[in-house]
């Protein structure tokens, strides 16, 4: 498919002013993508969107990228079609080609962290938050929807409870943790920006 993703468009678009500590935050992360990890639901791309509008940077999430890549296939027919060990192979070069591409704002699906091969390579091009949401949280956020295809099971919930005893020590592994629960947004926004600022200063950008 050709032509820009959605988020290429979303470039051009004005960004907010940054402030004096988002614009010593974004001075900080250097070269290196801001990776947001963590479940379905919570709120990697929305959250994820307004930090890189804060920042100044792009913002890409990995999923509509995948779409994209696929002409258009959503999340679901690509599982329905090829299978989830295709899709997470594709997840894999998607986000590997967004860590090539310099400083942004990348939301990635609930399951690339759990790849090791993508846990280094942000490792080593990116700096990464896992966004912590509890169990009802997640499930309050989700149920309604459609499009996600680990869900669409006789048990939601238990099915978040699986997800979660599997993933969260693995998430845990991330750089940073900010915890997502149902406050304002910006608030969220906040936090991370927060918790980069205390944390970036202490760890450069190798060179």
């Amino acid at each position: 498919m050709s032509g820009p993703s959605p988020q290429d468009q979303s470039k051009d678009q004005p960004k907010e002013q940054p402030t004096e500590l988002e614009a010593n935050v974004a001075a900080a992360l250097g070269d290196r993508a801001l990776v947001l990890v963590g479940m379905m639901g919570a709120g990697k791309t929305t959250v994820g969107r307004r930090l890189a509008s804060r920042l100044g940077l792009p913002f890409f999430d990995a999923d509509v990228e995948i779409e994209v890549a696929h002409a258009g296939m959503t999340i679901p027919e690509i599982f329905r079609e090829h299978g989830e060990p295709y899709f997470r192979d594709g997840e894999a070069r998607v986000i590997a080609r967004l860590l090539d591409g310099g400083p942004c704002v990348i939301a990635t699906g609930g399951g690339a962290w759990m790849r090791e091969e993508t846990r280094r390579r942000i490792g080593a091009k990116g700096v990464s938050m896992w966004l912590k949401a509890d169990n009802d949280v997640l499930l309050r956020r989700v149920k309604r929807r459609t499009d996600r295809p680990l869900l669409q099971t006789a048990d939601p919930a238990a099915t978040i409870d699986q997800l979660v005893a599997e993933r969260y020590p693995v998430y845990a592994e991330a750089e940073l943790t900010v915890l997502s629960r149902d406050v304002p947004h910006d608030r969220i926004v906040d936090e991370c920006i927060a918790a980069l600022a205390a944390y970036l200063p202490a760890h450069p950008q190798s060179q």
